[in-house]
């Protein structure tokens, strides 16, 4: 059973990371990219932000097709279109093509994002929902530690078009892993009750279910600080303080480590203490740690340390805090879990592209307005678990033996 359900973490797990490892993978080139294509630093990031608004925008079109037709055909196309969008950003030759194949390359990454959320809920509820939730989360993690590390050396010996052509081979080897390990997890008679009209009826329900929505958006808030940091922080910590692309990955990865460590203590502690009770710690701490940094940086504390400090703690809190809530949230919909999935992921998306277009106007070459997004963020989200989760729960998960 525990060997199974490795075995089902790792798959979705690499599936789910194709998507990021495009992202994490040429955050250390993104100064680099502007001087090859004679672009500066907004028309680079817009290349991210279409990027994560291809991943919010589509995962609407992926989770009904996913409850329609079963899980494996969306991410059979998701996929392909991922690895056709990735030889484009390869061999792009302006700033403009590079952004219209980012967001292709977006379209396809969000099926491996939206289908295996959907799929940990075809299998499983609650605590043992939790525990899948924080394995698939360990084999994602394998992003943004490896990543900007490989993209780091890769970028060093054959420049950043070797990125898009690795992540293409990433994408093949994907599509292989789905054909032979992956099984069929929607039933066919599930199926046959999803229709587009069935469709607009889950999202309705969805958006007016207060929890849900409440669930998610404090997920939301927690990505897109996680989000300010990474379109901000190749600015800040390369320009502003000086660190070399590998020095800058370096630095990445261990924040991402911390979150991903948190997280795998996401089953023992809901297992003790409740899914609602972590959330509640969790977002707690990673509000005041991020509230201390600000405080700091905006007394004139200017320093690399202090700042890699205040995010490895609280990036470790928002490690629990993300798979806690995409469980609680899903918890009630099992019936809609690809619809509940992609509503989710979209709204949790467009909040991140929001939060990065709000903190990108408010750049002047210091970490104070990456530092300043960061902290609203975790503050936000802070008061959405004190509204949300103040009520009883609504059904009862007993906790693991």
């Amino acid at each position: 059973m525990q060997t199974t359900l490795l075995r089902k973490a790792i798959i979705l797990g690499l599936l789910s990371a194709i998507g990021p490892f495009a992202v994490d993978m040429y955050l250390p080139s993104l100064p680099t990219i502007g001087q090859t294509l004679n672009a500066n630093a907004t028309e680079v990031q817009l290349s991210l932000l279409v990027f994560f608004v291809a991943l919010g925008v589509g995962q609407l079109l992926y989770g009904p097709l996913s409850d329609r037709y079963g899980r494996k055909a969306p991410l059979y196309i998701g996929l392909t279109l991922f690895a056709f969008a990735s030889v484009g950003c390869a061999t792009a030759q302006t700033i403009e093509t590079l952004i219209i194949f980012r967001f292709l390359q977006g379209m396809g990454a969000c099926a491996g994002m939206v289908v295996p959320r959907a799929i940990v809920r075809d299998l499983h509820t609650g605590v043992e929902a939790a525990k899948l939730m924080s394995m698939l989360m360990l084999v994602f993690s394998i992003s943004p530690i490896l990543a900007p590390l490989t993209g780091g050396f890769i970028i060093e010996l054959a420049g950043w078009r070797a990125v898009f052509w690795f992540v293409t081979v990433a994408a093949v080897l994907g599509l292989g892993l789905l054909a032979l390990f992956l099984d069929e997890t929607r039933p066919q008679a599930a199926r046959a009750e999803s229709s587009i009209a069935s469709t607009f009826a889950a999202y309705g329900r969805l958006l007016r279910d207060r929890t849900f929505l409440g669930l998610v958006f404090i997920g939301a808030f927690g990505i897109a600080s996680f989000f300010s940091y990474l379109a901000n922080s190749p600015f800040v910590l390369i320009d502003h303080y000086g660190l070399s692309k590998l020095q800058y990955a370096l630095c990445f990865s261990i924040n991402a480590a911390s979150f991903f460590a948190f997280a795998q203590l996401t089953g023992f502690l809901a297992g003790k203490f409740g899914l609602r009770r972590v959330v509640r710690v969790a977002v707690t701490c990673f509000a005041a740690s991020m509230t201390v940094a600000l405080v700091l940086f905006l007394a004139g504390v200017d320093r690399l340390d202090v700042l890699a400090a205040c995010l490895f703690v609280g990036y470790g809190f928002l490690g629990l805090v993300i798979p806690t809530t995409a469980v609680l949230a899903l918890e009630e919909h099992g019936a809609i879990a690809g619809s509940a999935s992609a509503l989710m992921g979209t709204l949790q998306f467009m909040t991140g592209v929001a939060v990065m277009l709000v903190v990108g106007s408010f750049l002047n070459g210091t970490a104070v307005p990456m530092v300043a997004g960061i902290a609203g963020c975790a503050i936000i989200a802070f008061v959405l678990t004190l509204v949300t989760l103040r009520a009883p729960a609504r059904s009862v998960i007993v906790p693991a033996e």
